[in-house]
């Protein structure tokens, strides 16, 4: 287990590096997805994000995964791994026989063997959820649960960095935007 340790360490490393390399979150986000499931040694890896009613968990960014995967379906906050959205982190040793998994048949069709979820977390607020796959069974330990939920909070603070530089921006060009001044005469 030390070496994964090890390749734990140098993905929270280039995680960090990224994030304060580039402002652009999508790159960052990549960056997350593969390093996790890289240092793992997992199947893939998935960032999931709350839609705006919070009642499904939408694809924002993956690795190792197939596209018809990603496209099975809805992904309701109720049925797939429920647990993780209260802020717990969640592993599904069996995915394709486990009820809290909504697409078993579709699990078992991409070879996926096992599931860790742990929540995307902004401050307090649960935003998502991060996902490492395996296509064997495992059984994951602590450094397992704690690597991937560092990346996964590394995630939502790149989330955030990313709104904040938007919003600034945006301030920015209205700030600096020629404005149409009428200059009304003097009364004097």
């Amino acid at each position: 287990m030390e070496g994964n340790v090890s390749k734990y360490y140098t993905a929270i490393y280039d995680v960090a590096k990224a994030m304060n390399s580039t402002l652009n979150v999508e790159e960052v986000l990549k960056t997350i997805v593969e390093g996790a499931a890289t240092a793992a040694s997992a199947k893939g890896c998935a960032l999931m994000l709350l839609s705006p009613d919070r009642k499904s968990l939408r694809h924002s960014v993956s690795y190792g995964l197939s596209e018809w995967y990603l496209r099975k379906g809805p992904v309701s906050v109720d049925i797939s791994i429920a647990e993780a959205l209260k802020g717990n982190a969640v592993a599904v040793l069996n995915a394709p026989e486990d009820d809290r998994i909504q697409y078993r048949e579709e699990a078992k069709n991409e070879g996926i063997a096992s599931i860790l979820c742990v929540p995307v977390m902004l401050r307090e607020e649960v935003i998502g959820v991060m996902r490492l796959y395996t296509a064997e069974q495992r059984y994951f330990d602590m450094d397992d649960i704690y690597f991937l939920g560092v990346v996964a909070n590394l995630g939502a603070i790149a989330l955030e960095k990313a709104s904040l530089y938007q919003s600034l921006k945006k301030d920015y060009e209205a700030l600096t935007q020629p404005k149409d001044f009428v200059l009304e005469p003097m009364p004097f």
